[in-house]
């Protein structure tokens, strides 16, 4: 079956938002927070940029483990997030754009047979790994919608 079309394309230009997202903002807007326990712009970028790097040992591990039981990611038990979370905008942005193409080209390489592997998420059971693409780009946007939130407060 592969990956949809409109999956891959999504991968391919769902980041490309970010310049008119935050267009006409400055880093101030970018470290802004609506509350103490929420994440401002800045920090839900980085933990997109993050979330790449999870995601791709993640995709690693569905295409080499047969039916990998995989836990719900979260930032709080990530004993990287700190490092992550201290970066400046620049770096955030430099590092989710170098991930996202080495997530493009992994995906590039994938055949069927291993899009159609599957993995076991803790929360939403077995998915194929197209599945889990999917869940993927549905969780960015998610957060690209908070970082428009944060830019706009």
């Amino acid at each position: 079956m592969g990956l949809p079309v409109a999956t891959l394309l999504r991968l391919k230009s769902q980041l490309d938002c970010l310049p008119l997202v935050v267009s006409g903002t400055g880093e101030d807007a970018l470290e802004r927070k609506p509350a103490p326990d929420k994440w401002s712009a800045r920090q839900n970028l980085a933990h997109l940029a993050r979330y790449h790097d999870i995601f791709l040992d993640r995709l690693e591990r569905i295409v080499g483990e047969d039916r990998p039981a995989i836990e719900r990611y979260s930032a709080e038990r990530d004993a990287e997030w700190p490092h992550w979370n201290a970066l400046p905008a620049s770096e955030v942005l430099r590092r989710l754009h170098a991930l996202r193409a080495e997530l493009i080209d992994s995906v590039n390489q994938l055949s069927d047979a291993e899009l159609a592997r599957t993995g076991t998420h803790s929360r939403f059971g077995e998915m194929t790994l197209a599945q889990w693409l999917e869940f993927f780009l549905l969780h960015e946007a998610h957060h690209l919608f908070a970082v428009m939130q944060r830019v706009r407060e």
